[in-house]
């Protein structure tokens, strides 16, 4: 037996760590970091760990948001890929993608409308009305992680790695009775400045789209900059969204997307594999994921659901499918995968109009 340390990256495990592969899991396990435990696993197994690798992680709370705390476990799950990471946290997901593009950043996690940029197909993934629930989303992410769908994840030189539920959008209105597209008209729509798919849609409704980053449209919206901003249920109590519900506000129960995060790298700088090993672990995540949102969408009073009847949504459903063939016309969202979403939709609901329109996507 060699008497040669095992190396992990340009850690050498020392004796007493050896010593450590004795003592039962469960002990090591509440004596040692998560990390820890992975080095040493991969150690036994005789597993080498390449250079550490930056990922900056997008969260608006920083180092104590959730998906920065999600991406420590993905930390140590790469570290079977051949993988170290170092988390960078972000608060601005501009930055964060340029620090991407300027090689700052090996990889970045963030909203999949700032992925489109390096990946329209799954950009399109957050296209406005395509997936309405959970089980649909998770369908359509379980398709294209695929290895069958390794090609489209690739747009040289980045890779997407990796997708995630961050969550149904809902519109968080000030005033309640706001609650049909034709009442949009002549709104003040807080909208992310970086994405011209929400200008496209508010100026289709006849609303005003006020420009804003992620941060800033939720305080437009508690100080009545605007009329309506929009996100996932998560943004209720950490944006603090009750100050602009109240007194007459409301929440739209009816998704206007299905909102993602997705892990972008730069391809090259990786292990072969790296980029599937990374998409199948995000897709164990999903279920999980999703029960998080659930709990943050029943934080949300009540007495701030609107539910609207089903002729409405069916408006809602074609204003936001027309939007969509523009955008797609207009190169901003990717064909393929409006099909695949539109596919999804038809199989669970076939009796729905679009299915047998003649302009469908």
């Amino acid at each position: 037996m060699s008497n040669k340390q095992p190396l992990v990256g340009n850690i050498v495990i020392s004796s007493q760590i050896e010593k450590m592969r004795l003592l039962p899991m469960n002990i090591l396990k509440n004596s040692l970091s998560k990390a820890s435990v992975g080095l040493i696993m991969l150690a036994s197994a005789g597993i080498a760990v390449g250079e550490t690798k930056s990922l900056c992680v997008f969260d608006m709370l920083g180092s104590n948001g959730p998906f920065f705390a999600e991406m420590k476990d993905y930390k140590v799950a790469a570290l079977a890929w051949g993988v170290e990471f170092t988390l960078k946290p972000y608060t601005s997901e501009r930055v964060a993608a340029e620090d991407l593009k300027a090689g700052i950043c090996d990889a970045v996690i963030f909203t999949g409308i700032r992925a489109r940029q390096f990946n329209a197909f799954t950009g399109s993934l957050d296209a406005i009305g395509s997936i309405q629930n959970y089980g649909l989303l998770k369908s359509a992410i379980g398709t294209i992680s695929s290895k069958k769908a390794g090609k489209l994840m690739f747009n040289d030189p980045y890779e997407v790695a990796g997708i995630f539920p961050a969550g149904a959008a809902y519109m968080f209105v000030r005033d309640r009775t706001v609650d049909t597209v034709g009442e949009l008209a002549g709104k003040r729509i807080a909208i992310l400045d970086s994405d011209s798919a929400q200008t496209e849609m508010v100026t289709f409704v006849g609303a005003s789209p006020v420009g804003a980053t992620v941060a800033s449209m939720y305080s437009k919206f508690n100080n009545g900059s605007v009329d309506v901003t929009y996100g996932p249920a998560i943004m209720y109590e950490a944006m603090e969204l009750y100050k602009g519900l109240e007194p007459n506000g409301g929440v739209i129960q009816f998704s206007l997307a299905q909102l993602t995060f997705q892990i972008v790298i730069h391809k090259a700088k990786f292990p072969e594999n790296f980029g599937q090993n990374s998409r199948d672990f995000a897709l164990t995540r999903f279920d999980r994921l999703v029960e998080v949102i659930g709990s943050s969408e029943r934080k949300i009073p009540q007495k701030f659901w609107v539910k609207i009847p089903e002729n409405d949504k069916a408006k809602y459903n074609e204003a936001f499918r027309q939007a969509r063939i523009r955008l797609r016309e207009k190169g901003i969202y990717n064909g393929k995968m409006l099909t695949i979403m539109r596919r999804l939709r038809c199989r669970e609901k076939p009796q729905l109009p679009e299915c047998t329109a003649a302009d469908k996507e």
